[in-house]
């Protein structure tokens, strides 16, 4: 069966009813269809054209230049303009001096926040706080559209099963499911429930698609899978997006099976479009349309321009691809102008949304901005998100919450910094009068003494801040280590080989662990780490993430108890790089090792490692401790159509009050295709307090048991079905219920 006929009508469990598409003619709105017939060639592909701006204010050259495009309509777009009156400038030289007056858009990158940072997204995905994930987002709205920003190339939803892709910390992490949740949760809160309010943004689902995938973890490289692996994990997380009424789309840097993203016509158009329903505009990701000739699958630039714009793309960023090649394309006749004019009614129709016909202006209010640059930030929702996010791997003897009233040594080069606490992609956060991890501690030690020693860098060899830092250890009553990645190691362009620790910090611990103190290790980083040494040394691990403005303060007041530590993995946490890719959701195999018999070769396993990951998805350990017991059906079956209900005791069994994440897990024992070991399915947050038991229940229903069966159809199949929860993807409490025809 060729790819193109197999359309099915949802993605993953969470797909909502559609309604069908109106034709084009009848979406067509007056003033927009005006707009286009008065319209020449240039004006149309100006509308279609994102260049970036960057310092080019300040040169007044380029200056003259850009003005000059704006004024005969070559550029309708702008990335990347950070000065507020240049803006307005730019904005008055459209509307105001140009043919039609179309007002320009402009976007840049508000990744985790603009003004208040909170933490990175792979961090806020830690605190599976869906709302508080979507205020966050609305907080960086008001703040971006006060500063004349239309729209942000985020959220990024990508799903990725491999931690040496710099990006992650842009994502949700490996799970379909709750990346699915994250991605609705950003565009609502980008978008809110009226674009064109002044006070949202417009968001833009990134990178579509199989992006989190590329091969060797490395940025910009080639993709390969099956229409099985993008559909059941790549592609929920968009159609999520889509159904939360996300108006832009970003194609992909990388091919997928031999086609570049930004010349698949299935992704752009069939699925995209046709299936999903999908009415805003795509745009290329950077220069990603003049890449395709280092692809290979065009001759030049015109041949890239003709394939992009017939595959689906809207508007080019930044190449200058559309705007220099298509004017000659469409008098040649090879391209048609209703595709030109399909493209750009996409954009205008958008501007519209966005209000930008009806005020210009409205991003670029120059009492909002005033009010912007005085206003303070966040720090409430920054310090909650901060808290939440961050994540206890282990807490051997209990060496946390520590003290007041110690003697605590402070070492490591993330101790005191405080740009690093932001993470990458900040727009105009600021970080000189954060508190830092160890002025946080210093705060909270009363009646104690904390000594400071960096002890080394972050990425050289140099050993000579040793002995201070061992001098600082030797007179204390526990260590705390605050050790990582610097800011610029994750993010975009930052692939790495080696997943662990970087430098000579993980050596500064060992020597330190020779002394025999307490050490309680603080991790900072934008992607799941190797730490297998680290979990060796240290007796506790406190995973923060890049944690945001409020982040050494919130890190600090949970090292000393005043927070209960509440957060769950999103992604899976390696033994070793040689592990790579590892999800919890994988594939059982015909020869799966039975954990009992660690010793049988001639099953699927290493020899030198175990299989299983040093901390699993999910996992997450409190200053407190949850038992479940209790895990009832309401039904040993269920009809098809129907549902039934799973019931579990969740106690609160230790002296502190906590939140627990409980995660429901279903695995189908027996289908007509392989299935995971085991999917995430739902969860809660519960708060309890010491002593206290809750019953949860939780509605398993047939869209839940739904998967792509061997004809690629969506549906179920009748079968048993085991059921987990607990609170990690390790679960070990389980009942189960069988699916009848």
């Amino acid at each position: 069966m060729d790819l193109k006929t197999k359309i099915v009508a949802s993605v993953g469990a969470l797909t909502v009813a559609t309604t069908p598409l109106t034709t084009l003619a009848e979406e067509k709105d007056e003033h927009i269809e005006k707009l286009i017939a008065q319209m020449n060639v240039v004006e149309k592909v100006g509308q279609l054209n994102l260049p970036g701006v960057g310092a080019a204010l300040a040169k007044q050259d380029q200056l003259a230049k850009l003005k000059k495009d704006i004024h005969s309509g070559r550029i309708g777009n702008l990335s990347n303009v950070f000065n507020f009156e240049g803006k307005r400038m730019l904005q008055r030289e459209a509307v105001e001096n140009s043919r039609h007056g179309i007002p320009l858009l402009f976007a840049t990158d508000v990744i985790h926040g603009y003004k208040t940072i909170f933490p990175i997204p792979l961090g806020e995905a830690a605190s599976w706080n869906i709302e508080a994930m979507e205020q966050s987002a609305r907080v960086a709205a008001r703040e971006a559209s006060a500063a004349g920003e239309a729209w942000t190339y985020a959220p990024m939803v990508d799903v990725s099963h491999d931690p040496r892709w710099g990006r992650n910390m842009e994502g949700a992490g490996e799970d379909p499911y709750l990346s699915s949740l994250v991605a609705a949760a950003r565009v609502r809160g980008f978008q809110g429930d009226d674009l064109s309010q002044p006070d949202t943004i417009l968001a833009c689902m990134k990178h579509y698609v199989g992006y989190g995938d590329v091969q060797a973890g490395r940025d910009y490289h080639a993709v390969d899978m099956s229409e099985r692996r993008l559909r059941e994990f790549h592609l929920p997380p968009f159609k999520a997006a889509v159904e939360a009424g996300v108006e832009s789309t970003m194609s992909a840097f990388n091919e997928i099976n031999g086609i570049p993203s930004t010349t698949n016509s299935y992704l752009l158009r069939d699925i995209l479009r046709d299936e999903w329903g999908f009415e805003g505009f795509v745009v290329s990701d950077y220069t990603a349309i003049e890449e395709l000739i280092h692809h290979g699958t065009v001759k030049d630039a015109a041949d890239a321009a003709l394939q992009s714009l017939e595959a689906g793309i809207d508007m080019d960023m930044v190449s200058d691809v559309y705007v220099d090649e298509l004017p000659a394309l469409v008098k040649s006749g090879k391209v048609d102008m209703k595709l030109l004019d399909d493209a750009v009614r996409n954009v205008l129709r958008v501007k519209k949304k966005l209000g930008l016909f009806d005020d210009p202006y409205r991003y670029l209010d120059t009492a909002r901005f005033k009010e912007l640059n005085e206003a303070s930030i966040d720090s409430d929702l920054a310090y909650q998100l901060a808290a939440e996010s961050l994540v206890l791997l282990q807490n051997e003897n209990q060496v946390l919450p520590l003290s007041a009233g110690k003697n605590i040594a402070v070492v490591g080069p993330l101790a005191e910094a405080k740009r690093d606490l932001l993470g990458w992609a900040i727009c105009t956060g600021k970080w000189e009068d954060m508190e830092t991890v160890k002025e946080g501690i210093e705060r909270n030690n009363k009646g104690g003494n904390v000594i400071y020693a960096k002890g080394c860098d972050f990425d050289d060899d140099d050993r000579s801040g040793f002995a201070e830092a061992l001098e600082a250890a030797k007179q204390s009553d526990v260590v705390v280590m605050v050790l990582g990645e610097a800011w610029a190691m994750s993010g975009e362009a930052t692939s790495r080989s080696d997943i662990t620790i970087p430098g000579v910090q993980t050596e500064l611990l060992a020597e330190i662990k020779k002394l025999g103190k307490p050490i309680a290790l603080v991790v900072m980083n934008g992607r799941a780490l190797a730490l297998q040494d680290e979990s060796e040394l240290a007796d506790a691990i406190l995973e923060a993430w890049y944690p945001g403005n409020e982040g050494g303060k919130a890190v600090a007041d949970t090292l000393f108890g005043h927070n209960n530590p509440q957060g769950k993995l999103p992604v899976t946490f390696p033994r070793s790089v040689g592990q790579i890719p590892i999800h919890y959701d994988m594939k059982n195999g015909g020869r799966p090792q039975d954990p009992n018999d660690l010793k049988n070769r001639w099953v699927s396993r290493y020899t030198d490692i175990l299989n299983t990951p040093l901390y699993p998805f999910g996992h997450g350990l409190s200053y407190t401790t949850f038992e479940y017991a209790d895990a009832k059906m309401s039904s040993e079956t269920m009809d098809s159509g129907g549902s039934v209900e799973l019931t579990v005791q969740l106690s609160n069994t230790g002296e502190r009050e906590g939140t627990e994440i409980a995660q429901l897990y279903i695995r189908d024992l027996v289908a007509s295709v392989t299935r995971p070991v085991r999917q995430l399915k739902g969860f809660q947050r519960v708060a309890l307090k010491p002593g206290e038991s809750k019953t949860l229940s939780f509605t398993i229903d047939e869209e839940m048991l739904s998967f792509y069966r061997r004809d690629m159809s969506w549906g179920t199949e009748p079968g048993e079905f085991q059921v987990f929860v607990g609170g990690s993807s390790d679960a070990e409490l389980m009942t189960s219920f069988t699916l009848t025809e």
